[in-house]
């Protein structure tokens, strides 16, 4: 495939929206997770369109590995359609060696994340990722495989769900936060997708949200 067939393909199966977000500006937050305080720049604009703000599923996630004290240390971890990074730069200053990854137009909003919050030396690296194009250059064997609200394009659960088949190691754990939009079939995904390669548990219900955690393993994992 060449570079401009590759990109319309990128394009028609991740559509940026331009419309979401007319005026371009810039916001920082800071959030309390697990004993340190993440600051996290936002940058609003049509051209990140989804990917610029923290969703409250993203949210969620940091706090159910907050609730469970769940160890990153020693572990191998991805994060998927990263947008700020806010739920990999919690891994990584947990101790996960972790991969942040999203489309080209959002990396350069999550290194500016990963700098402001992750110490010189830390172990966070940002790379870009397209499902379905491109997972076959990162590694089968991550323990821990994370996304936060990446379920909302139905026409992408077919390459998500192939690269989440790619990424998780024999041995690894998916973690998904997503909210459940009965437009965009998000459902779906999880009960009809999902469950035809991996074993599924619901983790977390937040009624008041209508968010989800899933926890995925491979059968018998």
């Amino acid at each position: 495939m060449s570079e401009s067939d590759s990109e319309l393909e990128l394009e028609t199966v991740f559509p940026q929206e331009d419309g979401l977000f007319a005026d371009s500006y810039t916001e920082e937050t800071q959030f309390h997770f697990c004993g340190h305080v993440l600051s996290i720049r936002q940058s609003f604009g049509a051209r990140l369109g989804v990917a610029a703000p923290v969703w409250e599923a993203a949210l969620s996630l940091c706090s159910y590995f907050e609730r469970k004290n769940l160890d990153f240390r020693g572990k191998k971890v991805i994060e998927l359609g990263a947008g700020t990074g806010i739920v990999g730069i919690l891994a990584a200053l947990q101790g996960g060696d972790v991969t942040i990854t999203d489309l080209p137009l959002a990396l350069e909003q999550i290194q500016g994340n990963v700098q402001a919050n992750i110490p010189v030396g830390g172990r966070a690296q940002v790379r870009a990722l397209a499902w379905g194009l491109d997972q076959g250059v990162f590694p089968e064997d991550y323990d821990l495989v994370l996304g936060a609200d990446i379920v909302y394009l139905e026409p992408t659960f077919p390459l998500l769900l192939g690269t989440l088949k790619h990424l998780c190691g024999p041995n690894g754990t998916i973690y998904l936060a997503s909210k459940m939009r009965e437009e965009h079939r998000t459902e779906s995904f999880f009960y009809d997708m999902l469950p035809q390669h991996f074993q599924l548990e619901l983790a977390q219900r937040d009624e008041e949200e209508n968010i989800n955690i899933y926890r995925v393993t491979h059968r018998g994992g």
